[in-house]
């Protein structure tokens, strides 16, 4: 046998289309990144840490992800793009080897009262092909079965103009599974007449006490000069047809004040108008005004249940639709497996795997006919991860932002498994974090800053997670930090006693939560801890004034910035006007002292029809949204725009002294730095904002209601290791001035450092609800009794 050649033993070259396998940012400046350069190995699990708002998912989301999604538009032909939201070119100048990036976000999911988690995945949809299937009685298509579709029936002439022209007498029907007294939401209202209006009053007196309503506005208007009804006579003198016409006449068309519109009565115009939406989409001073005038109760017909008569009435082995929607999903994975019907057998197994997902993810407690509104941004992420989970697309990107957010330590194992397994399909894996259990499984780790906001936006160390550690940057030193359990605590002065509780999952429980000290609520997600702290304490806590800063999201467009959010604007305004001798609203960039070019936004947006937008700065403000009059007037020798440019802390030094001096302004600033946000511009827009910045804004905003019991929803969430210590200084300064904090939280440095802990458990859903700990965290270390005190035990070294 003859030896093989020289040649035969030389390896192969190398193939050039294995030769791209990094992604290359050169020159990125989107937002606060200063021309950032970085190359990020594919098919690996890359971290990107650093303080909240060094710039991460300015990199990250805004873009590498958008970049891509950009590129992927752009592959459709121009007619198609035109239905598709415009995405402009971010600040970059070379992005290379990007692959398709599916971003998996925290945005929290549709608040719409029919969006459910069966609706927001695929699972209702299944669902209801398998009843239409198999249901007995039958009783129509998937669509009989679905509470988002109303049944429709008509009938009429149709007339086809072919040949000889020929009326036909044509029906139509659609069988729909909507409940039509609740239309789908699973509850009806019922409104207090008494708080729309003061029936001693006429309307040309300002009869109409409901917000938006004004005297010579449009909405009044419509009533008093319809001529349905008589403005001078007082309400409760109408006549039963004037009464009639005033609050539940249907849409008519009337001629009011010379214009054609459209009249209604005032009751179906308050439903249509506030009823309709989601109650915590509404702004506060309407969500107040709803709270007081509309009672909600289940609907009386569908039991709750959104769905029809028919659609509840047709079963698969006893139970039906409604029923396998209010199941907790674990337990309808196992109903489903139970099923043998071979002429369905690709939908039961598509159904079981979608269903597993759920419980393989952690989301096993959750019910598909759970509201989607109602599920906090970590369980939302977790819910839109589900439909990729089983995905057969490899050479994938996926970005994910802090997707241990909501989650117990317990839990983290289990996503940090599922990161993996994407990973080793063949993916790369891009994941803001700044929990050091996630960040030690990473391949390759990012570290921004070395500060927030101008501070920030630089690559301070890449490479591995021990090089990491070694580094001197405010990650790497903060990473092995460690908060040891309070040795005395606060006494508490009293309790707020909660009795037979039975909110949701939880099961008559009977809790004393301490008064005057720093009380950490706890367990695995899904447990019952929001549903006792959110559900059973506002009814014992009215007498003390309960202030509740939970997860909902900030509301405001891209002209509010923390100044305008806050209230800040308003004395600052007040302080201008009065230095000036000129109105408060010219130095308002929305309203009097706008820039008229580009209407006080600061840039003007140009749409290209199907191409991307394009925003540009305007030329006659320079960006500074003031007409240049404004710019002249001054205080302590700066104009509104610097005021504006300003950060947090230097502002609050501005306005603490001086020509400047105002002490409402000052008050609100030091309440901003006090919760760490001293890096912020008072201009900057609130889109740009982080969500653990977010988050904190919300929290200096309430920390001037004058409440005394605070209750925090994980506000760690977002928060880099370095500044969980300043929150744990911050909660020990509002403990200290008299108030009563109640947290809670998964983040063991908040829990070693509460004057008392209650665990909720011992598992998540049905398997929870019951009180397992309570005590100091002390005792919750030594007795290691729960899933909690086994990871606080183990992360304080005990």
């Amino acid at each position: 046998m003859s030896k093989p050649t020289g040649t035969d033993t030389q390896p192969p070259a190398p193939h050039a289309a294995d030769s791209h396998d990094l992604i290359r940012v050169h020159g990125a400046r989107e937002n606060n990144l200063r021309d950032v350069s970085i190359e990020i190995p594919k098919r690996r699990l890359t971290v990107f840490t650093g303080v909240s708002g060094s710039g991460k998912s300015s990199l990250v989301f805004d873009t590498i992800a958008a970049e891509s999604q950009r590129l992927i538009n752009e592959t459709y032909s121009a007619f198609v793009q035109g239905f598709m939201p415009t995405l402009a070119r971010p600040e970059v100048d070379v992005l290379d080897g990007l692959t398709t990036a599916i971003a998996v976000d925290q945005q929290r999911m549709g608040s719409d009262p029919r969006s459910t988690v069966g609706t927001a995945t695929d699972a209702n949809a299944m669902l209801r092909i398998l009843f239409s299937r198999l249901g007995e009685p039958h009783i129509g298509p998937p669509g009989a079965y679905a509470f988002n579709v109303p049944s429709v029936r008509a009938s009429g002439a149709m007339t086809v103009e072919r040949g000889a022209k020929k009326a036909e007498k044509v029906t139509y029907s659609r069988t729909g599974g909507m409940c039509p007294r609740c239309e789908g939401r699973g509850s009806v209202s019922e409104l207090d007449l008494s708080r729309l209006y003061d029936d001693s009053l006429s309307l040309h007196e300002g009869a109409l006490t409901i917000p938006g309503y004004k005297t010579g506005g449009w909405n009044y208007r419509m009533y008093t000069e319809s001529g349905l009804v008589d403005p001078d006579k007082p309400i409760r003198a109408y006549t039963k047809r004037e009464l009639h016409d005033f609050l539940h006449r249907e849409p008519t068309r009337l001629k009011i004040a010379g214009i054609n519109m459209t009249y209604e009565g005032l009751v179906p115009r308050i439903q249509k108008s506030m009823l309709a939406k989601d109650r915590e989409a509404m702004q506060p001073h309407i969500r107040e005004f709803v709270d007081r005038a509309v009672t909600f109760t289940t609907c009386p017909d569908c039991e709750g249940t959104r769905l029809t008569e028919g659609a509840r009435a047709s079963k698969i082995e006893r139970v039906s639709i409604a029923d396998a929607c209010a199941m907790e999903i674990r337990d309808l994975a196992e109903w489903v497996r139970g099923l043998a019907e071979p002429s369905v057998a690709p939908l039961l197994t598509a159904l079981r795997q979608t269903l597993d997902s759920f419980v393989e993810i952690g989301l096993g407690y959750l019910s598909l006919d759970r509201p989607a509104g109602t599920l906090s941004g970590g369980e939302a992420q977790r819910v839109k991860m589900i439909r990729h989970l089983g995905s057969s697309l490899t050479d994938v990107t996926y970005v994910f932002d802090e997707p241990t957010s909501g989650l117990h330590p317990h839990d983290i194992q289990r996503m940090n498994e599922l990161l993996l397994r994407l990973r080793d399909k063949g993916n790369t894996v891009l994941v803001v974090e700044h929990k050091p259990e996630l960040i030690a499984i990473a391949d390759h780790v990012v570290d921004l800053g070395p500060g927030a906001g101008t501070e920030g936006g630089t690559v301070c160390f890449e490479g591995s997670l021990a090089g990491l550690r070694g580094s001197d940057t405010v990650t790497g030193r903060h990473l092995d930090d460690r908060v040891a359990v309070k040795e005395t605590v606060r006494e508490p002065g009293g309790a707020l006693e909660i009795r037979g509780a039975t909110a949701n999952n939880l099961r008559k429980v009977d809790v004393d939560i301490p008064l005057g000290v720093l009380t950490v609520v706890t367990g695995v997600a899904g447990s019952g801890k929001s549903s006792l702290v959110h559900g059973s304490l506002p009814g014992q806590a009215g007498a003390e004034g309960l202030v509740s800063i939970d997860q909902s999201p900030i509301r405001g467009s891209r002209r509010s910035n923390p100044a305008t959010y806050t209230g800040l604007l308003e004395p600052i305004r007040k302080a201008f006007a009065k230095a000036n001798g000129v109105k408060p609203a010219l130095f308002s960039a929305n309203s009097e002292g706008a820039c008229p070019n580009c209407n006080g936004a600061g840039v003007v947006y140009t749409d290209l029809a199907m191409m991307a937008g394009v925003a540009s700065t305007c030329e006659e403000c320079e960006g500074k949204r003031y007409q240049a009059s404004v710019l002249e007037y001054h205080l302590g020798g700066r104009d509104i725009s610097e005021v504006l440019a300003m950060s947090v802390a230097r502002a609050e030094e501005f306005f603490g002294s001086g020509e400047a001096h105002t002490p409402a302004a000052h008050r609100i600033l030091e309440r901003l730095a006090d919760v760490g946000l001293g890096y912020l511009t008072l201009g900057q827009p609130l889109t740009t904002l982080s969500g653990g910045e977010r988050q904190r804004l919300k929290l200096a905003t309430h920390m001037a209601e004058k409440g005394g019991v605070y209750v925090l929803d994980e506000p760690t969430t977002g928060l880099h290791l370095a500044d969980v210590e300043q929150l744990l200084g911050l909660l020990d300064r509002l403990v200290d001035s008299g108030k009563s904090v109640i947290v809670v939280e998964h983040h063991q440095a908040v829990m070693a450092h509460a004057d008392w802990i209650i665990d909720l458990g011992p598992g998540a859903g049905h398997d929870g609800g019951k009180i397992v700990f309570e005590g100091t965290p002390a005792d919750l270390v030594a007795a290691r009794s729960t899933l909690t005190g086994e990871h606080l035990a183990e992360y304080v070294g005990g």
